[in-house]
């Protein structure tokens, strides 16, 4: 079964077609990869699923039923242009996201701890956001993403800007959040990272679905060198 279902979206800016009937589906309990280029409408679907953008044609569907603006309230999403208040504390920070999905106390926190912990984080917890690197940033976002514990976990090219050592950890907490039966969509240009972590990719380019499917059935059909 589908957890989301995107059916025939389409969405233009003036005389450019960002995006050009794409359709796929994200099952429940899986890691759904959008891959594509830099500019091949991923990011633009990605605002679509999430209201953000209102499309041309077509439609989202959350479980059988068209996605509404409350389907915000379920997703954590991380947006491809990041933004934090600069002059804020992390802690106070990771506490605020959550508050506005609803979530605070002592168990919120003492969550948001254990995450600046695993992201080696800990002692910057009083630090405010302007004073940490791009990449340490990108880290309380992402924490500030999941720490509502949602649902759904959207995230529009969440490797970008991090070091070897951190993506390889954002993949062990991906994989740690899919067992625990979040569903995960992400974006990406880099296929190797799709190919490590996603059970079902859709590939797009100038806007149009190239490939959809579960990998491993891309895989078989196309053969390695298409997929990779």
């Amino acid at each position: 079964m589908n957890a989301l279902e995107v059916k025939n979206l389409c969405k233009s800016f003036g005389i450019v077609k960002a995006v050009d009937d794409v359709s796929f589906g994200v099952p429940e309990g899986s890691i759904f990869g959008l891959i594509g280029r830099n500019g091949a409408g991923k990011t633009t679907t990605i605002r679509m699923m999430m209201n953000i953008y209102l499309p041309d044609a077509g439609e989202v569907f959350l479980r059988g039923e068209k996605v509404t603006a409350a389907f915000k309230d379920k997703v954590g999403y991380l947006p491809e242009e990041r933004g934090l208040y600069k002059k804020m504390k992390v802690l106070d920070t990771l506490l605020y996201f959550a508050e506005l999905k609803g979530k605070s106390g002592k168990s919120v926190e003492r969550k948001a701890v254990e995450y600046l912990e695993k992201f080696e984080l800990a002692d910057r917890k009083l630090s405010k956001i302007e004073d940490l690197s791009k990449g340490n940033q990108q880290k309380v976002q992402f924490i500030a993403t999941i720490l509502h514990d949602p649902e759904f976990i959207i995230l529009d090219e969440p490797f970008s800007g991090l070091d070897p050592i951190n993506t390889n950890l954002l993949k062990e907490i991906i994989l740690d959040l899919k067992r625990q039966g979040r569903v995960i969509i992400f974006s990406t240009h880099l296929m190797d990272f799709a190919e490590r972590l996603c059970d079902h990719i859709t590939m797009i380019d100038q806007g149009k679905v190239l490939l959809s499917g579960s990998l491993k059935e891309l895989k078989s059909k196309y053969g390695q060198k298409h997929v990779s």
